[in-house]
């Protein structure tokens, strides 16, 4: 899963910056406005122009998107200049450490959710509410009220308060399935409004996995999912979770979330519906869905501008259901904030409005086909043109309507004791371990990690 792994890996980094924070004070310098190595600066004026910084990460299609979108803000906004710094997503979190270790904050910039907390506390993000309520330009009420939230913080639970971002984005992590492989072999399409349990899953993933050549080799699988992103919609369709409802004890010695797990270890074990660790080394699963070699795969809307050339038709349905008949599954989303030492509030702002919340920018973004419409009544538009790829983009708008989550580590002051279960977890993949004992051993490894981060946060909330 080459085309999710920077993303996640971005997503669940954790600055440790209860130390790394503290030391960024200081005036704010003039100077540069910046350079593609992450040496970001706040901007200063050049000859009466306003000159902002704006550092964001993405791949090919998105940084092509992006710098049209900034373009047409620049004709927009006459007098106001952006320097984009742009990097590969496996280094944007380094190298916006190093800016604000170096107090070169960049005007705006992409941030995690997670890390809303400790940059409210080190004041590196400056406060949008007084810019974004009320604002003529912007209707709070048209935007996902999921990615809006995701950004307020009242200096206590975040998911409450005051705005601290905008949501570049919302991305619910759908599940895919091969429209033309189901076709083939003669199986009724997936009903896009009811999922299948568990068990109609592993049957119909075993009539998809087969030998397609004759050569005595198994070419074609029912799934090739990751731990990484799957998992979590299987915990929690069968009613477990990583954390409780304090986001203080860690949860997963549930017997409900070891019988999730095990279940994603026996699809490769058991009901060898998924390519075994050894098969994924010749050829990974990323790249068997691109040749249509998998029946299942997820799609997040960063994927619609790459999957327009696959060899095969593919659509989108709800996730299997556990014990809750009910689907579930993550949704990301990636931060847009300001610097609280920027010179120039109000044209930031304006950018990052131009960027989220207005119909021209979001129109040149989602024509790229690299996300899903910010506004409410332009996704629901978009969703229901059935003539583009995916057929059913309204299993999107279901999944943040209805029932996608944000990711455990979201909660918490570092995500450290989240990371450690999928750091440790491939003895039970390859079926070494039960999930039973695995879940037993590793929470109280986790809990220790999650206390540690509780004291964090409050030594972090004593010193502001």
């Amino acid at each position: 899963m080459l085309k999710k792994k920077g993303w996640f890996t971005l997503l669940s980094l954790v600055l440790v910056l209860s130390a790394v924070l503290t030391g960024c004070g200081g005036s704010k310098g003039e100077g540069e406005a910046g350079t593609d190595n992450g040496e970001a600066v706040n901007s200063g004026k050049s000859g009466g122009t306003k000159e902002l910084t704006f550092m964001y990460r993405g791949g090919t299609d998105e940084q092509k998107a992006y710098s049209a979108v900034v373009k047409k803000f620049e004709e927009d906004h006459p007098g106001v200049k952006v320097k984009i710094v742009v990097t590969a997503a496996d280094q944007y979190a380094t190298k916006l450490k190093a800016a604000i270790t170096g107090n070169k904050v960049p005007d705006v910039f992409y941030f995690e959710s997670g890390d809303l907390k400790a940059y409210m506390h080190s004041n590196i993000l400056m406060d949008l509410t007084p810019y974004v309520e009320n604002n003529p330009d912007i209707n709070l009420d048209n935007i996902w009220k999921y990615g809006i939230d995701l950004y307020r913080y009242d200096g206590n639970m975040a998911g409450q308060g005051n705005i601290y971002g905008m949501p570049k984005d919302v991305g619910p992590f759908a599940l895919g399935y091969n429209k033309t492989m189901f076709e083939k072999e003669g199986i009724p399409l997936p009903d896009p409004d009811k999922p299948y349990t568990w068990q109609e899953f592993i049957d119909i993933a075993k009539q998809l996995t087969k030998d397609t050549n004759g050569d005595g080799k198994i070419d074609q699988y029912g799934t090739g999912f990751n731990v990484n992103w799957v998992l979590q919609s299987l915990v929690w369709s069968n009613g477990a979770d990583w954390i409780d409802e304090s986001k203080k004890k860690v949860m997963i010695d549930d017997p409900k979330f070891a019988e999730a797990l095990q279940f994603f270890a026996d699809m490769q074990n058991v009901y060898k519906v998924t390519p075994s660790a050894e098969d994924a080394q010749t050829l990974d699963t990323y790249q068997r869905w691109m040749k249509g070699e998998l029946a299942f795969f997820p799609v997040g809307p960063w994927d619609m501008s790459t999957y327009e050339k696959l060899p095969f038709e593919y659509d989108l349905m709800p996730y299997p259901a556990g014990s809750t008949g009910k689907s579930a599954t993550w949704i990301g989303s990636l931060g847009i904030g300001v610097s609280a030492k920027t010179k120039y509030p109000e044209e930031a702002v304006a950018l990052v409005n131009y960027l989220t919340a207005s119909k021209e920018g979001m129109q040149m973004l989602v024509d790229a086909k690299v996300q899903i419409p910010n506004l409410i009544d332009m996704a629901e538009e978009w969703a229901a043109d059935t003539s583009t790829k995916p057929a059913n983009k309204k299993e999107f708008l279901d999944v943040v309507d209805e029932y996608g989550r944000v990711l455990p580590g979201h909660y918490t002051w570092t995500s450290e004791w989240y990371d450690l279960f999928f750091t440790d977890i491939q003895p039970v993949l390859d079926g070494k371990i039960t999930a039973a004992d695995y879940v037993k051993q590793e929470q109280p490894k986790m809990q220790k990690l999650l206390d540690k981060a509780i004291e964090q946060e409050e030594k972090a909330k004593a010193k502001k």
